[in-house]
């Protein structure tokens, strides 16, 4: 069932009765226009706008609210939410299982995309502008609590504060973009994330990864995190796998912790570190990490530690070094002596920062 309305021409018709005149299960395929939010979806039925249709949450609350499960939202532009983050005023907020948000443009949003208590959403191809503000000031570009099992993949996000992820296992989030915002992507006491074929860029951290265990952190590239903190961030994160990434220009590349007892090591493998303040530092003294197969390029200082021995006491096989002094004289692709990094007058600035 396909449910089209000739509606007359006023200012802001309200969408939220159209809403109401769909039964479940129907499609609702608005005229082309501007309608008045915020409107509520409260049973399974497909929104499409084609890219022709605008919600207007004139600047209170959320814009769009998916109590339901099994509903789809295509093609709609939305705009203006609220300026509330005790209210979390997004674009579109999400408390249902099994939804696909699709080809979505938001601007003037306070959060674009939040999710709570939802599972096996979609979240795909949408496109979220923050407000103007400070990038602490502003909301999420994602926002996942307590839910599992979602993809958010193939989304941009720009002038947003943080992609947040707490209390949510076993989610995927892939292939999107997100430019000029706080921490590119924080992840809290959130198992077996997948992150994998995103960009960061010009964000103050790129991923951080904290108390998640079995977190993939797989083919990204995070460029220009400059404000001090890292590309890829591990803090009590055990049997972590940080693999094919591409950290460039960056404050540090990346900054783990020691492995936290009894947990896995955090496998290092496979990555680029170029161009940064700071390779890889590493914090605390027991070490226990697996770095194989990456490729240190330029930076400012390759590796750090906080503690005399930490860097030692990681495992350390067939990286490449730009400042490697040495030959390969059966081109094994391996040198023929290690590669040793001293820390001499360089060292004061970690030592004695002020």
């Amino acid at each position: 069932l396909v449910m089209l309305f000739s509606l007359p021409a006023l200012a802001a018709p309200s969408l939220q009765a159209l809403i109401d005149a769909t039964p479940a299960g129907a499609t609702l395929r608005p005229p082309a226009g501007t309608y008045a939010g915020p409107a509520v979806i409260d049973r399974p039925m497909t929104l499409e706008g084609g890219g022709r249709v605008t919600v207007d949450g004139g600047n209170r609350g959320t814009i769009l609210t998916v109590r339901a499960s099994g509903a789809a939202i295509r093609g709609l532009r939305l705009t203006g939410s609220g300026d509330t983050h005790d209210g979390i005023d997004a674009g579109v907020t999400v408390t249902g299982d099994d939804n696909v948000l699709e080809d979505n443009v938001m601007t003037g949003v306070l959060f674009g995309i939040h999710v709570r208590q939802g599972n096996r959403n979609r979240i795909l191809n949408n496109r979220a502008t923050g407000k103007r503000r400070s990038p602490a000031m502003r909301g999420d570009g994602v926002r996942l609590w307590n839910s599992r099992n979602n993809l958010i993949r193939g989304n941009r996000f720009e002038r947003i504060r943080d992609l947040t992820f707490t209390n949510s296992p076993d989610n995927r989030v892939v292939g999107n973009r997100v430019h000029d915002g706080r921490y590119g992507m924080q992840i809290f006491f959130s198992p077996r994330i997948e992150v994998s074929g995103n960009r960061f860029s010009h964000t103050a951290t790129g991923i951080v990864v904290l108390y998640s265990p079995n977190v993939i952190v797989r083919g990204n590239r995070v460029a220009h995190a400059l404000s001090g903190g890292g590309g890829i961030v591990f803090k009590d994160s055990d049997d972590g796998l940080v693999e094919n990434n591409e950290i460039v220009h960056c404050a540090i590349g990346l900054q783990a912790d020691a492995r936290p007892p009894p947990g896995g090591a955090l496998t290092v493998r496979g990555n680029r570190f170029a161009h940064n303040i700071v390779g890889m530092h590493f914090y605390g003294e027991k070490g226990g990490h697996r770095l194989e197969d990456n490729r240190f390029e330029n930076n400012l200082t390759q590796v750090s530690v906080s503690a005399p021995g930490a860097g030692s006491a990681n495992v350390w096989r067939g990286n490449g070094w730009s400042d490697y002094r040495g030959f390969d004289r059966n081109g094994d692709g391996v040198g023929d002596t290690p590669h040793e990094i001293w820390h001499y007058a360089d060292r004061i600035w970690m030592e004695l920062p002020e």
